[in-house]
């Protein structure tokens, strides 16, 4: 067997315009934003007066928060976001958060971004692009306020290609906007659309994160109306165009403003001639940000493959889960149906697991993600579905149980461990099949791979 794959690897087999009055009137659910100076009625006063029931009573006020209070260091050679002039609001979200110094793609994109102009952004994935184009959106949005707000009105877009993704970006807003004031709405297919609906028709809406077909499904309905949109961002292009999504991101785009009536951040893992077009056609004079890895594949990721034969994988598999020290486990496998058996199976033995693949259903995909975060399951079987956009700390270990397709879907898998910093583990076992894709791997990471025995 081990012939036959030594014989696979040789080759042989900026601000928006207004609407028209008689736009806002197409706009029937449209309604203005307004403040009550109401109150409640007042409470009756107790029948007794008991010094020591009222003071029990009593809420202590919650401290201000000063910037001050949070304090990073000046180190050379980084740049902090205090060194980015942000409301305080913003930066207490940020300390929450915790983020001090900027990263490459943050350092390199977001002074430009703070002041209006087109990005065009390329980094490797789990380098911070998510938090640069939120930090900018959140920032325009916070100094450039407008009086007149109406519901279904979205300030800031960000579209993003997969279901996963807009979650993982919208729960990033929440926790960058925490103090704003700021309204996120995150609307994919998969969920409750009415709940999703009203979303829309009864608030004022500041930051909406969509994958393109269910923006179509409310644009078309007119549930969502695209011409007050200050900020439009498109992350991941690339997989987008891809998954065949770039007729509804036209679509989206001739929504919104024209270029140079809005700022446009667009973000991609590589810069083909299509994506090329596409920068041409919605970007004014971009800043292009080119964060370049030293090598594919980051150093903090321990990568190894092993030769094992196709009927061995789920034992040897086992035997990492059981006698390794995993935090979290991500197995990643090509098709629906594998991931399934899969997980049944390290049920069945005694490795309690989840799966996460395209055929679960949104809300229990949630879920799953929810219970593998918080740490009641430490085993994930995914698809490719989790390959870009799922940011989960403390993952240990991924296992590619089979190698895919895509060359550059390896480096999406393994980037989800060995992220900000932290030491990973990636294992690959490789069968006779599997073996057939080592060659065009190897070329992709500019480095010839070293197969090893379980």
């Amino acid at each position: 067997m081990f012939k036959k794959i030594i014989s696979a690897i040789s080759g042989n087999s900026q601000t928006a315009k207004q609407p028209t009055p008689a736009a806002k009137q197409q706009k029937p659910h449209a309604k203005p934003s307004s403040k009550t100076n109401s109150k409640a009625p007042s409470k009756p006063e107790p029948k007794y007066n008991n010094p020591k029931h009222n003071k029990a009573k009593q809420n202590k006020p919650k401290p201000t928060w000063k910037l001050e209070d949070f304090v990073v260091p000046q180190i050379e050679g980084k740049t902090r976001f205090h060194d980015m002039n942000l409301p305080n609001s913003l930066m207490q979200g940020i300390q929450e958060l915790g983020f001090q110094y900027c990263t490459p793609i943050q350092a390199q994109s977001l002074p430009a971004a703070l002041k209006g102009r087109d990005i065009l952004g390329q980094a490797q994935t789990g380098t911070g692009k998510s938090a640069a184009f939120l930090t900018a959106v959140i920032n325009r949005l916070l100094t450039e306020p407008l009086e007149e707000r109406f519901a279904s009105e979205p300030r800031a877009l960000i579209v993003a290609p997969t279901r996963e993704l807009v979650m993982q970006i919208g729960k990033d807003a929440e926790g960058l906007a925490k103090h704003t004031g700021l309204k996120v709405v995150t609307i994919v297919g998969g969920m409750d659309y009415e709940e999703q609906r009203a979303k829309l028709r009864d608030h004022v809406v500041d930051i909406l994160v969509a994958t393109p077909g269910r923006l179509i499904d409310f644009m078309s309905s007119q549930d969502v109306y695209l011409d007050e949109v200050d900020v439009l961002v498109l992350d991941e292009a690339d997989r987008m165009l891809d998954m065949g999504f770039i007729p509804d991101v036209r679509r989206i785009e001739r929504a919104t403003p024209t270029k140079g009536d809005r700022q446009t951040l667009f973000f991609s893992a590589t810069f083909t001639d299509a994506i090329r077009r596409l920068i041409d056609q919605w970007t004014q004079e971009p800043i292009e940000v080119t964060i370049e890895p030293e090598q594919v594949a980051t150093d903090n990721i321990d990568q190894k493959f092993l030769m094992v034969a196709g009927d061995e994988k789920f034992d040897v598999l086992c035997k990492f889960l059981r006698e390794e020290t995993i935090e979290r486990a991500i197995i990643f496998a090509n098709r629906r149906d594998i991931t399934r058996n899969l997980c049944d199976k390290l049920n069945k033995n005694g490795l309690k697991a989840v799966l996460l693949s395209g055929e679960v259903n949104q809300q229990k995909r949630i879920k799953t993600l929810e219970r593998f975060r918080d740490g009641y399951v430490n085993i994930m079987v995914a698809t490719d579905v989790a390959g870009r956009g799922i940011h989960v700390d403390g993952v240990s270990h991924v296992f590619n149980y089979n190698l895919p397709d895509d060359s550059e879907d390896y480096v999406h898998r393994i980037g989800r461990t060995g992220r900000a910093g932290t030491k990973g583990i990636s294992i690959a076992l490789v069968s006779e099949d599997d073996a057939f894709e080592l060659p065009a791997l190897e070329e992709y990471l500019g480095t010839k791979l070293k197969l090893e025995q379980p």
